[in-house]
């Protein structure tokens, strides 16, 4: 269907503003593609020392998963599309924050965004994996494997909430990006090598 298609596209262009290159372009820091990991994140951002800025880039990246997910409703209503589109407009929102049209498809690992598109999707599905990781965190203190975790589990909290099997394919397909994008970080975990949180 051509609205469909129309929403996938929209979608992934939204999901191409990487707010990390730009806000730090407004605000004259180097490009965050250019130091520490290389990763235009909120995470490396934060190396520059401005955690104003890296806030401003969590939200917005979060937001773009969000508002995507709410154009793809809005518009399913209007046009009458599948139940399914809005997750599939999600999808291709984070699909563009991992490769960006506008900077040369290099991007992000898309936690923040998942988690908007997550939270659009479905309240209680984006509170559920929001509380898995913090869960995870509060007991190891790593990131990582706490996105890792909530990302495993979004698919089976789609699954549960709705019980729709291409909502499910399409989060599974979210969570399949993360774990590709943090095979780095598994590898240190796997080697225990991975850097965590020092508790206070």
């Amino acid at each position: 269907m051509l609205e469909v298609l129309i929403v996938i596209v929209v979608a992934y262009l939204i999901g191409s503003l990487s707010f990390a290159v730009i806000l730090s372009r407004v605000s004259g820091l180097p490009d965050p593609r250019s130091y520490g990991s290389g990763n235009p994140g909120a995470t490396n951002v934060l190396r520059s020392g401005r955690k104003s800025v890296a806030a401003l880039t969590l939200l917005g990246d979060a937001l773009k998963g969000a508002v995507a997910v709410l154009l793809a409703q809005w518009a399913t209503q209007v046009w009458g599309l599948p139940s399914y589109a809005p997750a599939l407009a999600g999808l291709a929102a984070f699909v563009g924050h991992l490769w960006p049209v506008f900077f040369g498809f290099k991007g992000g690992k898309g936690v923040a965004t998942a988690l908007g598109l997550l939270m659009a999707l479905n309240p209680w599905l984006g509170f559920a994996c929001a509380a898995s990781w913090l869960l995870v965190f509060l007991l190891t203190r790593v990131s990582s494997l706490s996105a890792l975790v909530a990302a495993g589990l979004a698919p089976v909290y789609v699954w549960w909430l709705s019980g729709q099997g291409v909502d499910t394919l399409a989060i599974l397909g979210v969570a399949l990006l993360i774990f590709w994008r943090h095979k780095a970080n598994i590898g240190r975990l796997l080697r225990g090598e991975e850097a965590g949180f020092k508790r206070s």
